[in-house]
């Protein structure tokens, strides 16, 4: 794994690769987007790169030594900074850190450090950290990860190289899936890997998460097999309620609002899903084609259409 094989993100990728093949690496490091956007991906990227022992052609190589055990995270340079026992992050493991961060690495040439909830440090931590950013060690390295940027204190901010992660498109989501679908042996079909794409809503992990869920069932994986697999399978009822809806069939609303009911959906779920479900049409009519990545997925494009058949913007 490399810079090269990252999805998503080419801005950051570009950056980040020209720095190390240049030798102009920044002590510490602020990667801030949505969850499943590849932060922690690029997290181990660079920890290897930093790590790499060959660092010729490509970076990291993936070969060596050093770059083997960052990305099979054994490497006892890189430690990941974390609190657990606390959904906050206490200034206990800051400090419990801080008397190793000064001495000099093991076996690599940096001494990296990986808080992968930024956005949760108390206000004792943040002291804590910056203090050590104020003054780091040659050896040293940070990597901070966030999803909430606005949490972190300007004072770490500014003190850190910062890189925005945005959601992977629908696109190279459903392409990557695809891509491991046919590693895997799994038969995918296209409109079913668009579909795990738009419901992953731009995170690839979700995706993949997605996939190996739905991936159980015999014959192909099409779209039907994943409305069943997720429990999406009722989306169809809920669109079959917004069609009465349409045609002012207030007999025929009445009676699949019935069976919905009596099947256990609940109400206020229900509305939750009309109202989402109104919500992509609108969409869909007004920018049928930049607004692609907004749309929650879960229903049919065949659906969809007939939906969009029945109704003015």
């Amino acid at each position: 794994m490399d810079f090269t094989g990252f999805l998503g993100n080419d801005a950051v990728k570009a950056r980040l690769s020209g720095a190390f093949a240049s030798g102009r690496v920044a002590h510490s490091y602020l990667l801030c987007g949505p969850a499943g956007s590849g932060k922690h991906t690029l997290t181990r990227i660079l920890s290897a790169a930093m790590q790499c022992e060959g660092r010729s052609g490509k970076i990291p190589c993936g070969v060596c030594s050093g770059c083997r055990k960052a990305l099979e995270g054994v490497h006892p340079d890189i430690i990941t900074v974390d609190d657990p026992d606390h959904k906050a992050m206490t200034v206990d493991p800051i400090r419990a850190a801080r008397s190793d961060m000064f001495i000099r690495p093991n076996e690599g040439k940096r001494k990296i450090y990986i808080i992968p909830r930024g956005q949760d440090m108390n206000e004792s931590a943040q002291n804590a950290l910056l203090k050590i950013l104020e003054e780091p060690p040659a050896h040293l390295m940070f990597i901070l990860a966030t999803t909430e940027l606005h949490k972190v204190p300007a004072t770490i901010k500014s003190r850190c190289q910062q890189f925005a992660f945005k959601r992977i498109s629908p696109k190279a989501l459903a392409g990557r899936l695809d891509y491991v679908a046919r590693q895997e042996g799994i038969p995918l079909s296209t409109p079913a890997a668009e579909l795990l794409a738009r419901l992953a809503d731009g995170g690839l992990r979700d995706g993949l998460s997605l996939l190996d869920q739905c991936s159980g069932a015999e014959g192909e994986l099409n779209e039907t097999v994943v409305l069943d697999v997720l429990g999406l399978a009722g989306n169809r009822r809920t669109a079959e309620l917004l069609d009465c809806v349409a045609r002012e069939d207030t007999a025929g609303a009445l009676e699949a609002l019935d069976g919905l009911y009596r099947d256990g959906k609940d109400m206020g779920a229900l509305l939750g899903e009309l109202a989402a479900l109104v919500r992509d049409l609108l969409i869909r009519k007004t920018a049928p084609e930049g607004g692609q990545g907004l749309l929650t997925g879960g229903y049919e494009e065949r659906t969809i259409r007939q939906l969009l058949q029945r109704f003015t913007s």
